[in-house]
């Protein structure tokens, strides 16, 4: 069986080099074509009607104006009379034409009817919900009670973290079209593989009759994963219009409706502990929510495993658009609802956070990698220098403070096939049907390939994004780096074995003491001996080697594993005049294993801490519970942070050979996590005062440093 075991670190030439994205250049220069780019000369373009009302019943619909209009070729409705609406936003009709504004007035030409019925938005009042309330019940360990009536020191509070919705910058949607009794699929999605399986599925046809292709995603982050309803929509569009390929994406308004959200989380928690800092008893009583289907349960308390503790979680079902996968679901609302808690109980301790993070470590699982984090956080972060008491900040009417939290991730490999194809003129082709999500996907298979092959990464052509290639799975749970790394690993040695043996003979050595290095096949050890890489090629005749690499996520091999810890600290500046927070500097501290590029790795560090930013200081669904409709469905007033918002931002790779051994991990998700803790918790430490909600908006941090001096 050939070594498919990752290169020792001392051999490597590729892996483990800060390597510059191979489709940055495309992507800076505009170059690289996205799913909504998608233009011919026969295209439709689709548009969807959707609802005003948050809560309502279709009673009758009239589509003959719409269906009038010239330049309309086709028109569906979804939500027939009788239908009960959900949520604002939801989809009642859709329409084809020949141009995106004429589609767009079809839908204002649709007459609809409608029983407008009793709605709830806004969850965070748990008594105002009534019956949208399920309780999952009450879950104790060891003797909560007991616990607290010894404790030494008990600290309560009450802690929210709202609703924040998808806002990808290419909206959900795609272009289909029918030829004949086929589909093709230009989807903007997480799934190249498998989205077709989805589609086939509803449209009743045979899944190889759907042929998806996508070069480019604008950005997913867990949303794009189902054709959904729009892509449904506009798939019976194009057939009902003889086959015309139908572009529907949707417009800003939907996407922040529709497109996903990640749900809500508030508690009431009690915090017990010794004198020393030693976390004795936890109790909670929480509830969330996504939308119609209520809110899962945040796994609280996070990351530490507290001796004695009783809980218990609502989910809330709101007349709102559902939730979505949102890179590392639940982990940020119950990182927030679990470190702002123990950060209140040091504060009450008059001791140092992270001292009690520190001293509670064994609590966790990753006791070991939490305590040197903490300390490589300190020091990046000039935590001894610079931290103080909660408020004691010194005079003047600009605060400054810091702030900490910890995550956890899971992270292994999915299940992922890739071919790699040998030339007999050398040239090399890896092949599977991932997606490069904008994470470096790319860039990683392809080093990979070149670490294995000895050659240079411009003599390896790619080809992902489609269907038709191998399948490789969807890009959630940070499963791509180690499943695509892993199959391509795999497949390049296997197609590499195969060479040795046609060129064993013209070397006078066995295969097995061959080897790849800098563009030559030699034995090992001894360039004297070898061939040019084109020369080793050419003993193939007429034959190219076509060899097969597989990840199996449930025996990786060793070459990926899950589970990683990371630990982040915030400086901020608050100004109590204003309100205003500001960030100074950031630093993210994270283990992920086997890093196969660390420039991309810090990149994705970056842009998790830039979220993280955005849900601290300004990021939420504004709900209005009177008209039942979102405020703020725009990028004007749906805020994001700008250059400006993010200070400096220091992403530290915890790389050490006992990390290195443990394979390939993913990154997408754990430096997306507990940023927005630490922000909340810098601010409390600056002020003086815990505000309760994030986001840190001017107005919160007043009211809280008015109930302060109150």
């Amino acid at each position: 069986m050939p070594d498919y075991s990752w290169p020792p670190m001392e051999k490597r030439r590729v892996i483990g080099k800060p390597t510059r994205r191979l489709d940055g250049g495309l992507k800076a220069s505009g170059k690289a074509k996205y799913a909504s780019d998608f233009t011919q000369k026969d295209l439709l373009f689709g548009a969807l009607l959707t609802s005003p009302h948050a809560h309502a019943r279709v009673t009758s619909i009239d589509t003959s104006a719409a269906e009038k209009l010239p330049g309309v070729t086709a028109l569906r409705v979804i939500a027939t009379p009788g239908t009960e609406v959900m949520w604002t936003g939801q989809e009642i009709a859709a329409v084809s034409a020949n141009t995106e504004e004429i589609a767009k007035d079809a839908t204002r030409k649709i007459k609809v009817e409608y029983e407008v019925m009793p709605h709830l938005v806004r969850e965070e009042d748990l008594a105002k919900a009534g019956a949208r309330v399920k309780a999952a019940g009450e879950q104790t360990k060891g003797d909560p009670d007991k616990a607290f009536q010894e404790a030494e020191v008990v600290s309560e509070g009450s802690y929210g973290i709202p609703v924040i919705t998808h806002c990808c910058l290419e909206s959900h949607g795609q272009a289909i079209g029918w030829k004949g009794d086929h589909v093709e699929f230009f989807p903007s999605t997480q799934n190249v593989s498998g989205i077709g399986g989805d589609l086939s599925n509803t449209l009743k046809i045979p899944p190889t009759n759907v042929h998806v292709h996508m070069d480019n995603v604008g950005g997913g982050f867990g949303s794009k994963f189902a054709s959904d309803r729009w892509g449904i929509e506009a798939a019976q569009l194009s057939k009902q219009s003889g086959g015309r390929p139908v572009k529907l994406f949707l417009d800003r308004a939907s996407e922040l409706l529709i497109g996903g959200n990640r749900p809500s989380g508030f508690a009431k928690v009690k915090v017990a502990a010794k004198k020393d800092g030693t976390i004795t008893a936890w109790d909670s009583t929480s509830w969330s929510t996504g939308g119609v289907g209520g809110g899962g349960a945040p796994p609280i308390p996070y990351v530490f495993d507290i001796p004695n503790q009783r809980k218990s979680h609502s989910a809330v079902s709101t007349n709102c658009g559902g939730a979505r996968a949102w890179r590392a679901p639940n982990h940020q609302q119950a990182c927030y609802l679990t470190l702002t808690a123990i950060e209140d109980l040091a504060a009450k301790l008059k001791m140092d956070p992270v001292e009690v993070l520190y001293k509670n470590a064994d609590l966790t699982q990753r006791a070991e990698v939490y305590r040197a984090q903490l300390r490589q956080g300190q020091e990046l972060i000039d935590w001894k220098k610079l931290w103080h008491e909660r408020g004691d900040s010194g005079s003047g009417t600009v605060k400054r403070g810091l702030g900490v939290a910890l995550h956890t991730w899971g992270g292994g490999g999915h299940n992922s096939q890739c071919r790699t194809n040998i030339h007999p003129d050398g040239t090399v082709e890896v092949e599977l049907g991932s997606q490069d999500l904008g994470t470096g996907t790319r860039t990683i298979i392809t080093m990979v390939a070149a670490e294995t092959l000895g050659l240079p990464l411009g003599a390896i052509t790619l080809k992902i994004g489609d269907n038709a290639l191998p399948p490789s799975g969807p890009s959630g749970g940070s499963t791509t780096v180690g499943g695509v790394s892993s199959s391509t690993r795999k497949s390049t040695v296997n197609a590499l074995a195969k060479l040795f043996e046609a060129v064993a003979p013209s070397l006078g050595a066995p295969a097995d003491q061959l080897e790849a290095v800098d563009g030559r096949i030699q034995v090992q050890g001894n360039s004297s001996k070898s061939l040019t890489w084109k020369a080793a090629c050419q003993k193939l005749g007429v034959a190219k080697i076509s060899e097969m690499g597989e990840n199996n996520q449930r025996n990786p091999g060793g070459l990926n594993s899950s589970g990683v810890g990371g630990v982040q600290m915030a400086d901020v500046s608050v100004d109590t005049e204003t309100g205003i927070v500001r960030i100074n500097k950031i630093v993210a501290v994270q283990d992920i294993g086997l890093v196969i590029n660390p420039k991309t790795a810090e990149s994705q560090i970056h842009g998790a801490c830039i979220m993280g930013i955005c849900a601290a200081l300004m990021e939420e669904r504004v709900m209005d519970q009177q008209t039942g409709r979102m405020l703020n469905p725009d990028m004007e007033f749906y805020k994001l942070a700008g250059i400006g918002d993010v200070g400096e931002i220091i992403a530290h790779l915890d790389m050490t050979p006992e990390h290195d051994k443990r394979g390939v991990v993913g990154l997408g998700e754990p430096p997306a996590i507990s940023l927005i803790t630490a922000i909340a918790n810098a601010t409390a430490n600056a002020i003086g005062v815990r505000v309760p909600d994030v986001p840190l908006t001017p107005d919160r941090v007043l009211a809280a440093l008015e109930r302060r001096n109150a």
